[in-house]
């Protein structure tokens, strides 16, 4: 159960980083959905590993085979399985740390839960996990276009370079034209050569994602456990190196008083309309029409390639140098992950708000 996720369109995925491959089984797809698969491959090559310098070097295809719920380029509404196969696994380089827990990474506590763990670029625990999640995501993306819905994100800070502002500032079409997925161009190519200067130094560096969601309609979410919010930060502290959720103004508003953070409502043309958005499109847990937006923190990768103390498996003290191929920030492969969990989500909600 703790493999699967949402509702009614559910998730559920398979695989291990240096297994034979990532798949797994969506339930739930509307049915008469037209699958654009280049469109899918697309989303995948955005998480893909050696896309650019600020990536692992890590070369795989990642290209998706689906193997039911699709005919004729249209989905059935049955079950939709797919799999993505490992072509590029140097399982050698993690020799080293079979019996060794690196630090702030999840060695220790999968050894401590399950007695065993896979320690080939971190079996279940690698963000290679995500693969699955980015198919689902795009599927999702496909059914949310037809509800007029869009789901974007992209890197807004980098260590402690960061946009100045939130993401009505920037022209959005301007993501993928770097590597960072930035808007700012100027931004980026600082949040680029802050990356490459870690990478050098063998250590890692985090940041933050932010993510908006265009065209929601009013009513997505349920009291008082089934919160629209609560359900996006759930969706996003699944994700690797996830440490952070806000949405809306977040924590930036408790500096506020209630009179300034307050949304004031008026009618425009004899519609409700708000003149702010700081809620972040969502009120009471349930969305309210506007904007959703929210960002999410990423740790710097935990696997450094630099000397670390640490312990074995038997707690004896010892130094780890990791070896192999690693990101030196996750954010810009993050972005669709992001997207996918998002684009998953809000679909699920809008099948619940059908079938109440």
């Amino acid at each position: 159960m703790f493999n699967s996720f949402g509702n009614i369109f559910r998730l559920t995925t398979f695989g291990e980083s240096h297994g034979k491959g990532i798949g797994g089984v969506i339930d739930g797809m509307p049915a008469g959905i037209v699958v654009d698969e280049a469109f899918i491959q697309a989303e995948l090559d955005r998480r893909r590993p050696g896309q650019s310098a600020l990536t692992t070097a890590r070369k795989e295809g990642d290209k998706v085979e689906f193997l039911s719920g699709i005919y004729e380029g249209i989905t059935t509404g049955c079950p939709i399985g797919f799999i993505v196969w490992n072509e590029n696994q140097h399982s050698a380089d993690y020799d080293n740390m079979k019996d060794v827990f690196r630090p702030s990474h999840a060695d220790y506590t999968y050894t401590a839960k399950y007695g065993v763990r896979d320690h080939r670029g971190g079996g279940r625990s690698s963000a290679r996990e995500t693969i699955s999640r980015v198919v689902g995501g795009a599927l999702a993306k496909l059914a949310l276009k037809q509800r007029g819905i869009e789901v974007t994100a992209y890197t807004s800070q980098v260590g402690t370079i960061c946009l100045e502002s939130d993401y009505t500032a920037y022209d959005l079409s301007l993501i993928e034209s770097n590597p960072v997925r930035c808007p700012d161009t100027q931004k980026a190519e600082e949040m680029a050569a802050r990356i490459a200067e870690v990478k050098a130094a063998g250590d890692t560096i985090g940041g933050v994602v932010s993510c908006v969601i265009k065209g929601c309609p009013v009513g997505l979410g349920n009291p008082c456990f089934g919160k629209l919010h609560a359900a996006l930060g759930g969706a996003m502290l699944s994700i690797n190196a996830a440490k952070g959720f806000e949405y809306g103004q977040g924590f930036g508003g408790m500096e506020l008083t209630g009179s300034q953070q307050n949304d004031i409502f008026y009618n425009n043309n004899g519609k409700i309309a708000l003149r702010t958005n700081r809620s972040g499109g969502i009120q009471g847990g349930i969305s309210n029409g506007e904007d959703i937006y929210f960002r999410v923190a990423f740790k710097p990768v935990a696997t450094v390639l630099m000397e670390q103390p640490t312990v074995d498996k038997d707690g004896n003290e010892t130094v780890l140098k990791a070896k192999g191929r690693h990101d030196p920030c996750v954010l810009p492969r993050a972005v669709p992950i992001v997207e996918a969990m998002a684009a998953m989500t809000i679909l699920d909600y809008c099948l619940l708000a059908t079938s109440d």
